[in-house]
């Protein structure tokens, strides 16, 4: 089972590689792998029937007690078999369903193969924690299948809405599923659900009963019941391939499964049984009423199951052992029906680009297979014998008349909704395939029906016969689910069988059959479309949306006024307060106070101190900047006489950095400070900015004299040497010890990159300057040709198209004149590459020397900074020929990798590996795995490097000359 999860999460990897390569045929390749899931469930079948459960666990967060643990029981089984079976038949009818298409199509194939093992891995694990990971992956999945046609907007709203529900739903969920870990001390779901059912106390639990509240939300959301029942109709605006697994036979059987899972707590958990009656009953009637009032195939059925997911959460937990059965096989039948009559919707859209039963006359006597099957499909949804679909309604009618008077309500519900099941069945029989008539009674005319690829027909086909096998086979059903039936407490006797003689059940069975045609013809006469209320609760949700966005404005605009003084001053006017009052609250204060620990700290304090109270005073920005820089300068010499020769040279290099870019940004503001709005409240200003510094150095003072223990620190040079392999202490804590803050540390530049590109590129990116460089000349010629400007961006000029002076740097033709420094251009020309390689050198040094990724990575980046300033930004381009992202992109996945790969080693992650050999002709050779980590921080730093010269110098001088052009134009 472990294995088949491994493949389920490996080969939607290829898949879009096979999509593009095998057009759709690539789907038959993909349902290999559910069909093989689903042969190794009929291989178990002997095993879990015979009372025994297969059981595999891998041990995957030891300190968490977290373990990807499959469970097959009978439950399991009969969910696996389900979601490979019905998966593999929609794959394969994806063949002929995207026959002809490709945008979106390699990518929708791998997700809709992902979600399959998502669901496969969500009904057999047995830890609960890792069924709410496989919950969520659900949630996401079924968000980009849904919004599949993403240029549509009704699509992308429903995918959001789906995704909002659902994942809200699985929130509250995990809350619950919290609860339950902590009390039980356990994350075995099989362990807690008979540690939950067998507790003398558990009926009086609050805590217990507030979990199983806590379970149903998420149960109910997923499943789509009331209050939550509006997003599947939505939902149907994805491909009808998603509709019949995800909100057939998948995703929507997600909330059941969890709900059949816990039956066995129904008659201990004491809100259970009010929430699942009151509400599968009220969105069971709800369901098939609104399917009624469709006009729409594929609503009817959406409705249709919102309606039957009703009855599945009433049946499953009603918490009986009959109940259990019935629910069982209703849940079943519904999977083997309702998929059939979503994908013979498909067929009949594909074929003829509509599904309004308005627009469909006379089809079925042109396509009487499919015709005959869809009737087979929806006898089996009303109950009608010999079809699992009435075996199950009549074991479930039956378990509640037995229920007592707790059966009673839950028993007319159903009754009642399985009379609108026939109706609405009956309505789409006859809007899909009977002849319709006009107002005058006369037979409209037909609608031409070309016929479809056999291929294309077999897997609604099938889907619906065994709707006809199941019924007949009905006792080897019951004993495959008795199983799980004799699993949830109470006395029970009822079997499965197509024929129980005159009974109570099957009298009424047939009298809903009978109302539900009677509805179906009132319908059809009064021709009854209108709502019980003016409003849906679409539009409930929607009006929460909306007030949701008028709150967040309306908080928006009281607290972000746009000034970011204000901003800057409320967060350390909060720092002050909070860490004053926790200063002040303290019983006792431990200083641990000495005058210096170095002479030249007596040197450098004074110099710091003077330049930042001067940069108070500067009235011109370049100035404070470089005031500023003095401050970071001296504590350059504070880290070097301190023994940290690491953070001394990543300090003068980010302060190096730092001042670039302040430059670039000051190109484009004014250059004296209040020339347009000037500093008010300087007091109020001095006042903080005091307070903020004598609380920081109370705090570092207070903090050093308060250490009570050891510091961990100490052990880290022989931890850096023993489980590292390395002597740099800095360097191997950051990646290998640390590595995981240094992972977060790595998303935050990521971010910081694209947050400084979203406010310079306003509309769009503009980050394209290495294809503009591509047509430059090579280094062989490019001294002897200079640039034109062409349409297409820079070209070289033509041999023989006249005289030109040589060039050091390609781009620096492109720089105006009185810009142009050739001494520069010299110097930036032979120090570019032992710069670089210096770069490396720090890169692959750092394990054991001073140096590392990041301090290589920004070595690397000052070499690009080097070719922008001397060439502009063209040279930039030649320099970079590659986009900032995609840098930033290869050194996040590079750094992930390094991360997990150990994982699949058995190994926790950021695990090293060191290798050591003698090279003939080279000597003694070490290497180790966290060097990869370190080069992947070294791309993303040059990434973002590179994107702030990309934003803020390139793209500003861009801007600048568009700006310089349009004032030409107007004069």
């Amino acid at each position: 089972m472990l294995i088949l999860l491994g493949a389920f999460a490996a080969v939607p990897l290829l898949l879009p590689w096979l999509i593009h390569r095998f057009g759709p045929r690539a789907f038959l390749l993909g349902a290999l792998v559910p069909t093989i899931a689903f042969a190794h469930a009929i291989a178990q079948a002997p095993l879990v029937l015979g009372g025994e459960v297969p059981f595999e666990t891998y041990r995957w967060i030891p300190q968490l007690g977290l373990e990807l643990s499959m469970r097959m029981d009978v439950l399991g089984w009969v969910l696996a078999l389900i979601v490979t079976g019905v998966g593999a038949l929609v794959l394969f009818y994806c063949r002929w369903y995207f026959a002809g298409k490709s945008k979106g199509v390699p990518l929708f194939a791998a997700v809709l193969l992902a979600f399959s093992g998502a669901m496969y891995g969500l009904v057999l694990t047995d830890d609960i924690v890792v069924l709410v990971m496989f919950w969520e992956i659900t949630s996401i999945l079924s968000y980009l299948l849904i919004g599949f046609y993403h240029q549509r907007g009704a699509s992308r709203r429903a995918a959001l809405q789906a995704l909002l529900v659902t994942t809200l739903g699985g929130l509250v969920m995990f809350v619950g599923v919290v609860i339950l870990v902590v009390h039980f001390g356990t994350t075995s779901m099989s362990t807690i659900v008979e540690a939950w059912s067998t507790s003398p106390t558990a009926s009086g639990d609050g805590l217990l009963n507030t979990a199983a509240v806590l379970l149903l939300v998420g149960a109910l959301s997923k499943s789509a019941i009331f209050p939550f029942h509006f997003w599947l109709p939505g939902a149907m605006a994805a491909p009808t391939p998603v509709s019949a697994y995800l909100h057939a036979a998948a995703m929507v059987k997600a909330g059941i499964y969890l709900i059949a899972r816990f039956a066995p707590i129904a008659t201990v958990a004491e809100p259970w049984r009010p929430i699942v009656i009151t509400l599968g009953v009220f969105t069971m009637l709800l369901g098939g009423v609104q399917a009624l009032r469709e006009s729409d195939l594929k609503r009817i059925l959406a409705f249709g199951t919102v309606s039957q997911l009703g009855m599945l959460t009433v049946v499953l937990g009603f918490g009986t052992r009959d109940a259990a059965l019935a629910g069982l096989a209703l849940l079943l039948g519904h999977a083997l029906f309702k998929s059939s009559l979503f994908l013979i919707v498909g067929v009949i859209d594909r074929q003829l680009a509509t599904r309004d039963i308005e627009e469909l006359s006379g089809v079925g006597r042109q396509a009487p297979t499919l015709a005959t099957f869809a009737i087979v499909a929806v006898c089996s949804m009303a109950g009608i014998i010999p079809t699992i679909g009435f075996v199950a309604k009549e074991a479930a009618l039956t378990s509640l008349l037995e229920g007592g008077t707790d059966g009673i309500a839950p028993l007319i519900g159903i009754v009642l909704g399985s009379a609108l099941t026939a109706a609405y069945g009956m309505r789409f029989v006859w809007g899909a395939f009977w002849t319709k008539k006009d107002a005058e009674g006369a037979a409209k005319p037909r609608t031409e029906w070309p016929d479809p690829p056999i291929g294309f027909l077999i897997s609604p086909i099938v889907l619906s016969g065994l709707t006809l096998v199941a019924g007949i086979a009905a006792p080897f059903v019951d004993r495959a689910l008795t199983g799980y039936a004799d699993a949830v407490p109470g006395d029970g006797h009822y079997h499965l069988a197509l024929w129980h003689g005159l009974e109570p059940a099957l009298f009424l069975s047939l009298g809903s059959i009978a109302v539900g045609a009677l509805v179906f013809w009132l319908v059809q006469v009064t021709h009854w479309h209108s709502r019980a209320l003016p409003f849906t609760a679409n539009d409930a949700y929607n009006a929460v949306l909306r007030g949701i966005l008028r709150l967040s404005v309306a908080v928006t605009s009281a607290t972000q006024r746009g000034s970011l003084p204000v901003y800057v001053g409320t967060i350390l006017v909060v720092f002050i307060a909070a860490e004053g009052t926790v200063l002040l609250a303290s019983p006792e204060w431990r200083l641990d106070f000495a005058p210096w620990q170095h002479e030249m700290q007596l040197m450098v304090a004074p110099l710091m101190i003077v330049a930042g109270l001067i940069a108070v005073r500067a009235r011109k920005r370049y100035t404070g900047v470089v005031l500023v820089s003095v401050t970071g300068l001296g504590m350059v010499l504070l880290f070097a006489t301190s023994g940290a020769p690491d953070l001394a040279l990543t300090q003068i290099l980010v302060e190096t950095v730092t001042l670039v870019t302040f430059a670039l940004v000051l190109r484009r503001i004014p250059s004296r400070m209040g020339e347009h709005n000037a500093s008010v409240l300087p007091i109020v200003r001095a006042v903080i900015g005091v307070g903020v510094g004598v609380t920081m150095a109370v705090v570092a003072l207070v903090a050093t004299g308060a250490r009570i223990a050891e510091p961990i620190s100490q052990a880290f040079p022989d931890l850096a040497y023993e489980i590292g392999h390395g002597k740099n202490v800095v360097n191997v804590a950051l990646v290998d010890l640390r590595g995981w803050d240094t992972m977060g540390e790595l998303s935050v530049l990521v971010l910081a990159a694209t947050g400084v590109s979203s406010l310079v590129f306003v509309t769009h990116r503009f980050d394209l300057l290495s294809r503009t460089i591509s047509s430059l000349p090579t280094a062989a010629i490019r001294t002897r040709r200079p640039l034109v400007e062409t349409a297409d961006g820079p070209r070289p000029r033509q041999a023989g198209s006249g005289r030109s002076r040589q060039a050091w740097l390609v781009g620096g033709q492109k720089v105006n004149p009185e810009n142009r420094s050739i001494m520069l251009e010299v110097v930036v020309r032979i120090l570019f590459h032992t710069i670089i390689v210096v770069s490396i050198y720090l890169l692959f040094a750092g394990h054991n020397l001073p140096g590392g990724g990041f301090a290589g990575g920004l070595v690397a980046g000052m070499a690009l900074v080097m070719r922008y300033v001397a060439g502009g930004r063209y040279e930039l381009g030649a320099a970079a020929p590659t986009d900032a992202g995609r840098l930033l992109g290869a050194g996040m996945v590079l750094a992930v990798g390094t991360a997990v790969a150990p994982l699949l080693f058995g190994q926790a992650p950021l695990t090293s590996s060191f290798w050591e050999t003698e090279i003939p002709g080279i000597g003694h050779v070490e290497f180790v795995t966290s060097t990869l980590f370190d080069i992947g921080v070294y791309l993303v730093v040059i990434g973002l490097v590179l994107d702030v010269l990309r934003s803020l110098g390139a793209e500003v001088d861009r801007q600048a000359q568009e700006e310089r052009e349009r004032g030409v134009v107007r004069r």
